[in-house]
C-alpha cells in the first residue's frame, strides 16, 4: 500500500557509517567520540527527508512532537546550539530570525516552539532526557522518523522502560547506559549507530508496544540505520539524542558491504 505521506521511497545512496566498520556499535553502549563539525549532517536525502518532515509536523504533529514544561529550557538551549552550529557552515545562512536551508527553503526561528523549529531545519530527530529521581526521563522530542516505536508511549518514561519490549535491554545494560549519561561532558559528545532490516522504506514507522513484531528475514529489501549522537547541554545539563536516519536498498550496497552485512547479522542474531 502506498503511504500518502511518503508516496516514493526517500533513500540515501549507501550507508556512510556501516556498523561493522566502526567500533561504535559492537555492544551497547559501544560509543565513539563525535569529530568536530560532524554532529549535524546533510546528505543526499536532505530535500526529500525535509519535505516529509514538514508534512508530518503539519498533519501528524501530535505523533511526532512532545515537549513537557520542564524541557522547554533545554529545548531552547538546544535550538541556540544548533543555530550556532549551522551558522558556522557554508550550506546554511543564519540570520536573526530566519535560516535559509541548503535546499533554498527559508525557516522562521521561533523560540516558543524550539523543537518544531529544529524539525524544519535539519534531518536529525532530537530526544531530550532529564535526570529525575535518579534516572533519565524522556521529557521532549521531535521524532519524525520513529523506527517501530511511538512517542506518546515513551514520553515521561525513564530509560529502563523506554526500551520495552526490547529483550536485549537488560538491567546490566540499563545501568551501563545510566553511567554513560552521568559521565558524558558537554565538550565530548559521543555517537553510536544501529542497523535494522525492513521490507518497507517508510521513514515514519510508529508501532505500539502491544503490536506483534515480525523480525525481517535476510530477503528484506531495505537497510535502515540510525546514527545517534549523544551530548549534554552545558547550561541545563539535559542529555540530547540527535538521530540521523539512513535508509538504502540492500541491492545498492557494494558486494563487499553486502558480505560484511551478512557476517554482521550472523553475529547479532
Amino acid at each position: 500500500m502506498t503511504d500518502p505521506l511518503q508516496p516514493q521511497p526517500i533513500l540515501q545512496a549507501t550507508l556512510r557509517d556501516p556498523p561493522w566498520a566502526s567500533r561504535a556499535t559492537s555492544r551497547l553502549p559501544g560509543t565513539g567520540p563525535v569529530a568536530p563539525g560532524d554532529w549535524l549532517r546533510v546528505d543526499d536525502a536532505y530535500a526529500g527527508q525535509m519535505a516529509l518532515r514538514q508534512r508530518l509536523m503539519t498533519s501528524h504533529c501530535d505523533l511526532v512532537h512532545a515537549l513537557r514544561p520542564q524541557a522547554m529550557a533545554p529545548a531552547r538551549e538546544l535550538l541556540d546550539i544548533v543555530l550556532d552550529e549551522l551558522d558556522a557552515r557554508s550550506d546554511f545562512t543564519v540570520e536573526y530570525n530566519a535560516v535559509t536551508r541548503p535546499d533554498g527553503k527559508i525557516v522562521s526561528v521561533n523560540h516558543d516552539t524550539p523543537l518544531l523549529t529544529l524539525g524544519h531545519l535539519v534531518q536529525q530527530d532530537f530526544c531530550i532526557l532529564q535526570r529525575i529521581e535518579g534516572e533519565h526521563v524522556l521529557t521532549g522530542a521531535i521524532l519524525c522518523f520513529p523506527a517501530s516505536w511511538t512517542l506518546d508511549e515513551k514520553i515521561d518514561r525513564p530509560m529502563t522502560t523506554i526500551h520495552d519490549p526490547v529483550a536485549p535491554y537488560t538491567a546490566d545494560i540499563a545501568a551501563r547506559v545510566q553511567r554513560l549519561f552521568d559521565m558524558i561532558r558537554p565538550d565530548c559528545p559521543l555517537w553510536r549507530v544501529n542497523l535494522l532490516l525492513y521490507h518497507d522504506a517508510a521513514l515514519f514507522q510508529p508501532r505500539r508496544m502491544a503490536d506483534r513484531r515480525v523480525k525481517p528475514k535476510a530477503s528484506a529489501e531495505f537497510v535502515r540505520s540510525e546514527r545517534q549522537c549523544i551530548s549534554r547541554l552545558p547550561k541545563t545539563g539535559a542529555i540530547v539524542f540527535a538521530i540521523h536516519t539512513t535508509v538504502t536498498r540492500l541491492s545498492h550496497l557494494s558486494n563487499e558491504m553486502q558480505n560484511d552485512l551478512t557476517r554482521y547479522l550472523a553475529g547479532h542474531t
